[in-house]
């Protein structure tokens, strides 16, 4: 009768660490099928830029545009993965049709310039995108140095007079330099999942031994006092 309690604890809190880590399971398999999703968006046939694009339902629609870009710019100080430091290059693309929309033109080292805009017409192919990167911690822009932390797409836009439109560049039809274009990618969507469920079942592996070692010391303990 004394080992009823901890059998009942040890297989209560096993089974409930064990459903953890199986519905985490399940929750990667949703997320797997959410990021296959965007990136068969994200690869899809361009589209000529919508009217009145929606930041919600057009996230990482495929555009194609032609037109030419500004010589104003914004730099966002990044690192990227083989450059380290560098600055992601924002600037106006007006379009044929006289709409201005913003253009991330991809990345450059610091320690490099970007050049200004490109003097004729120019043909663009990227997504739309409206990227989530400010939070409470995000600092201001230092107007006076050019330099911002973040790619807030309202705030770019009120500051080079374009529209809350932003297009990060995949493909383009005209040599810009050192920019290297950084197209839209699902690198930075979150998917620690199986992380998870591996925890929640190597938690379960420990609790379950654990018990075990419990039970164990117990019917020893118990064979000590019987006489």
């Amino acid at each position: 009768m004394r080992f009823v309690v901890p059998v009942l604890f040890g297989i209560v809190g096993c089974a409930i660490l064990l459903s953890l880590g199986t519905w985490q399971v399940r929750r990667l398999a949703w997320k797997e099928g959410i990021l296959a999703s965007i990136e068969a968006r994200i690869a899809a046939d361009p589209v000529a830029v919508p009217e009145t694009p929606d930041p919600v339902a057009d996230k990482y629609l495929p555009v194609t545009a032609e037109g030419r870009v500004g010589n104003a710019m914004l730099r966002v100080l990044v690192s990227a993965q083989g450059m380290g430091a560098g600055y992601r290059i924002i600037s106006p693309f007006t379009t044929d049709g006289g709409r201005v929309l913003l253009l991330d033109r991809g990345i450059v080292p610091v320690d490099q310039a970007a050049p200004v805009g490109h003097a004729g017409e120019v043909r663009v192919v990227g997504n739309l995108h409206w990227p989530e990167e400010t939070d409470g911690f995000t600092p201001a822009p230092d107007l006076d140095a050019n330099i911002w932390f973040a790619r807030d797409v309202a705030a770019m836009a009120k500051a080079l007079g374009t529209e809350p439109v932003l297009i990060v560049l995949r493909e383009r039809s005209f040599d810009d330099g050192a920019v290297v274009p950084r197209p839209v990618g699902t690198e930075g969507i979150p998917n620690d999942h199986f992380g998870y469920a591996i925890t929640w079942f190597s938690l379960a592996a420990v609790w379950l031994g654990m018990t075990g070692v419990l039970l164990w010391r117990m019917r020893r303990t118990g064979r000590k006092e019987t006489p």
